[in-house]
């Protein structure tokens, strides 16, 4: 089949009937060559980027991420889009930036009109399955033939449902009940007066030990069902995203692995308490006055006790993730397969006396990106080039021989894969509170970063020179030219309303 028959088929799809589809499909997958890649997009929520035994994290037990990186390449400088859940991951399967696709924050769908990358690989004849967290908001599923996520999870915990409700402390936890808030939003909170919680803002600085069986987590059953679909659907194209809640707060691993790790053996960040508030956006330094006056967050104890349970639950994803691989390689699929683990943010873990994401320094707006590509990407490399989730869209199509899909932000870096060694400039951009006076807007550019605020302090580092980011350059009068040079860049690619 030629590429512009390819095409052809595969836009004519979108106008036949779902019975016509269905034969579509079948005669598509006829025409396509015997060996076919499929995907698995693995992610995790909240992991920074450097806590990764293979990147030298003395704390971090990955060993599953670790193998899966020797065994492609894992890149050391990946951003995310927007270091919020829900426009990062709209980014990441819409290849489109916050500022066109619309799904600004974590209260609002995804709109219907942004196709994803589940209908690009469905229309090519693939079986697309999301299995976990995707943070749609509402109960569209945006192109994906199966799909299971919290409530669903919920339905298998039945009675146990309520150990889960007292670990939940708001719909913003992660993974917050309801799931979908509109299901509550006439008739209020159902489990008012019935979970037994007094110390929910303890548990939200802090964590705990969940006391769920370690069968029953969220992480255990995004396993089982993973391995159920490559058993069930492994034998046909498809494309499988399988994602797990771990590490994000509230920190609750199971016990098993909470035993891995001691708070009086945690190390805080060189960070802790040095940042000089004059040197830094508003809302930063807000943010560290806040925490430096909540009790839970400013005493160093505590905060040991929260790293120690941030890498348990980090651990106990790994473990997980660890199942699924091993499925793929039992099933004799590992070869036929390109794997990409990512997360959709990180974790400040208490570097600049900050916690959670909501910021542009690395360990938040970064992401561990690790891609396994059988034929096409070498073994146990690291490629140093910058890249951004807004580009996986394009990059699986491409590993995978779909045509191009139209209107996408993100280019390919199918070229990074193939020769990792190789230098290349490279333009990264990230947003953040869109739309309105509290938007920031990101632009990474060799080894600077600029951050740009239309109603606060810019920011630039040289990440090379400064890699804590405790320098800020941008109120240099010698570093002047250098952040017009990349705001007039960051401009061009997109010039906010206010500026």
């Amino acid at each position: 089949m030629s590429e512009i028959d390819r095409r052809d088929f595969c836009l004519g799809l979108g106008a036949l009937s779902a019975a016509h589809k269905r034969l579509g499909r079948s005669l598509f997958q006829q025409a396509l060559p015997p060996k076919l890649k499929n995907v698995l997009l693995i992610m995790t929520d909240q992991h920074t980027p450097h806590a990764l035994g293979v990147r030298g994290d003395p704390v971090a037990k990955t060993p599953h991420l670790d193998d899966l990186a020797r065994a492609g390449v894992r890149f050391e400088h990946a951003y995310c889009a927007d270091p919020i859940c829900v426009p990062s991951r709209a980014s990441l399967l819409t290849g489109l930036y916050p500022h066109n696709h619309m799904a600004y924050d974590n209260t609002r769908p995804w709109p219907f009109e942004h196709k994803t990358i589940a209908h690009a690989f469905g229309q090519a004849g693939y079986m697309t399955g999301l299995i976990g967290k995707m943070h749609f908001v509402d109960a569209q599923t945006h192109g994906f033939d199966y799909k299971l996520d919290f409530n669903d999870w919920y339905q298998y915990l039945g009675p146990k449902t309520r150990l889960r409700a007292e670990e939940i402390v708001d719909p913003n936890s992660g993974s917050g009940l309801p799931q979908i808030d509109d299901l509550w939003r006439d008739r209020g909170d159902p489990w008012t007066g019935v979970i037994e919680n007094d110390n929910r803002q303890g548990l939200v600085a802090v964590g705990h030990i969940s006391p769920l069986a370690e069968e029953d987590h969220f992480e255990s059953f995004v396993a089982r069902e993973s391995v159920r679909f490559l058993n069930n659907h492994g034998k046909q194209p498809f494309f499988l995203t399988c994602s797990f809640l771990k590490p994000h707060d509230p920190f609750m691993p199971a016990e098993r692995f909470a035993k891995m790790f001691h708070p009086p053996d945690m190390t805080l960040p060189a960070t802790w308490n040095k940042v000089d508030l004059s040197t830094v956006p508003r809302f930063v330094a807000e943010n560290i006055r806040y925490n430096s006056a909540t009790p839970e967050l400013a005493d160093p104890e505590a905060a040991k006790q929260r790293l120690a349970l941030y890498y348990a639950g980090l651990a106990q994803a790994d473990d997980c993730i660890g199942k699924v691989l091993q499925a793929l390689h039992e099933l004799g699929l590992e070869e036929d397969t390109v794997v990409l683990y990512t997360s959709d943010h990180g974790e400040m873990m208490g570097m600049h006396s900050l916690w959670q994401k909501n910021f542009f320094y690395e360990p938040s707006a970064g992401v561990p990106l690790i891609v396994r590509a059988p034929g096409v990407a070498p073994e146990n490399a690291v490629c140093a080039t910058p890249v951004s989730l807004v580009q996986v869209f394009r990059t699986l199509t491409e590993l995978c021989g779909l045509p191009p899909w139209p209107g996408l932000d993100g280019a390919s870096f199918v070229d990074a894969l193939r020769k990792p060694q190789e230098s290349r400039e490279t333009e990264v951009f990230a947003e953040i509170n869109l739309p309105g006076p509290h938007a920031g807007y990101m632009m990474r550019k060799g080894h600077f970063k600029y951050c740009y605020y239309p109603n606060d302090m810019p920011e630039l580092y040289d990440l090379a020179a400064d890699p804590d980011e405790m320098r800020n350059l941008a109120l240099l009068p010698e570093y002047k030219s250098r952040a017009a040079e990349l705001q007039a860049r960051m401009f061009a690619w997109h010039r906010p309303a206010q500026a």
